[in-house]
């Protein structure tokens, strides 16, 4: 299988938006690390244009990427993703995710406030102190607060693995048989249903937790969707059924994401919708979930371009961009607030600094051998350049 670049547009648009939407976070009515006094439900509306689908697609494309790199080295795969996955992670947690939990405990109601300063966080963080408590609740340290999605990737990964292990004409007719069920009209329809049935039957009773063992709703939505991504990787049909069914996805896009951004305007706790409005609800998100991702990949299958130099830094940049934001977001928003700056110039002005911040960062840590691993990028070796591209992390 040779490189797909639309995908790699598609992986750093979408971690793109993931920046976005954290910034979002900031200003919406939804729990979150920290608040604005400006919170509410303005900018929902907006939030739920990508709710659905943006951590879905993200899955999608890391179970492609993870077909190319078993294509390329079939006897190191498992050893050489987790160690891109699982240092990050580790590193993560004890070192970028820390000031979150702080920040996020200056944001809280702790009782007489925490005025020990971060050091002495930070110690508390790493021997796992769970004495944080307000009447919302206690931190659950130490956390991986963002990285959920990296423990979550490299569970799949060694699933895939593991299902990798099975004889292999099982494995091939299975692949066989879902790319022709996925080849035809039924690409719009057995995804859908399965992350409809998902959303009906899981929602209600599994919070999402990013916690992994007790995150069973998620598990059905991602784990699926990443296997889906290894199987289409290859299969030049799906994507062709793709690039065909685009507008039918568009359309079915728009219109759940109406409906959906309808329902939450109008019902919430106090003002609770019907059992049965509530259901068609959640059948919209299931449809709206796989239709967006099908438009997606459909019009970047068709319309994007090619390889460049611009991918090829972006494509090496995204992942430690994506380590680094959410805690850049997190102690930019905390420490905007005494300018009390209108929401409006502050959220774009927020954007703008976790993008010069983030990638500043990277430009630091490609540089130092000893940092590179840490944030999943190769060692350097004498015989690559710094610009070149490397395989995405994830």
């Amino acid at each position: 299988m040779t490189r797909r670049h639309d995908l790699d547009w598609v992986r750093v648009c979408a971690f793109g938006l993931l920046v976005l939407y954290h910034v979002g976070m900031y200003y919406v009515s939804w729990d979150w690390h920290v608040k604005s006094p400006a919170a509410g439900p303005a900018i929902e509306p907006l939030m739920f244009l990508t709710a659905p689908w943006r951590l879905s697609l993200l899955f999608l494309v890391s179970g492609a990427a993870s077909a190319f790199l078993l294509a390329k080295m079939p006897k190191g795969f498992l050893g050489s993703r987790s160690w891109r996955l699982l240092l990050p992670l580790i590193f993560g947690m004890l070192v970028i995710v820390p000031p979150q939990a702080y920040y996020e405990l200056l944001d809280s109601r702790f009782p007489g406030g925490y005025h020990d300063g971060y050091l002495a966080f930070w110690a508390r963080y790493l021997s796992a102190d769970g004495t944080f408590c307000d009447d919302d609740g206690c931190l659950r340290l130490p956390t991986w607060n963002h990285l959920w999605f990296v423990a979550y990737l490299w569970v799949y990964t060694v699933t895939l693995w593991l299902l990798l292990r099975l004889p292999s004409a099982l494995v091939e007719r299975a692949r066989h048989r879902l790319g022709s069920l996925l080849s035809g009209p039924g690409l719009l329809l057995w995804p859908a249903l399965l992350l409809i049935l998902a959303r009906v039957v899981l929602v209600a009773r599994f919070e999402s937790t990013h916690g992994l063992v007790d995150d069973w709703y998620n598990h059905a939505q991602y784990l699926p969707l990443f296997l889906l991504g290894f199987v289409m990787a290859g299969s030049d049909p799906i994507w062709r059924r793709m690039q065909k069914s685009r507008w039918i996805a568009l359309s079915l896009a728009a219109v759940s994401y109406a409906f959906i951004a309808w329902y939450f305007a109008t019902f919430d706790d106090a003002n609770p919708a019907p059992d049965a409005v509530r259901m068609l609800q959640r059948v919209a998100w299931g449809l709206n979930q796989w239709v967006s991702i099908v438009a997606i990949l459909g019009f970047a299958h068709r319309l994007a371009p090619g390889d460049s130099p611009a991918l090829r830094y972006l494509t090496q940049a995204i992942f430690p961009v994506y380590i680094l934001h959410q805690t850049v977001i997190v102690v930019a928003a905390h420490n905007l607030k005494p300018f009390a700056i209108a929401p409006l110039p502050e959220g774009l002005f927020l954007v703008a600094l976790t993008f010069a911040a983030c990638f500043g960062g990277y430009e630091i840590i490609r540089r130092v051998g000893w940092l590179r691993p840490l944030f999943g990028l190769k060692r350097r070796t004498p015989a690559r350049k710094l610009g070149d591209a490397v395989q995405p992390a994830s």
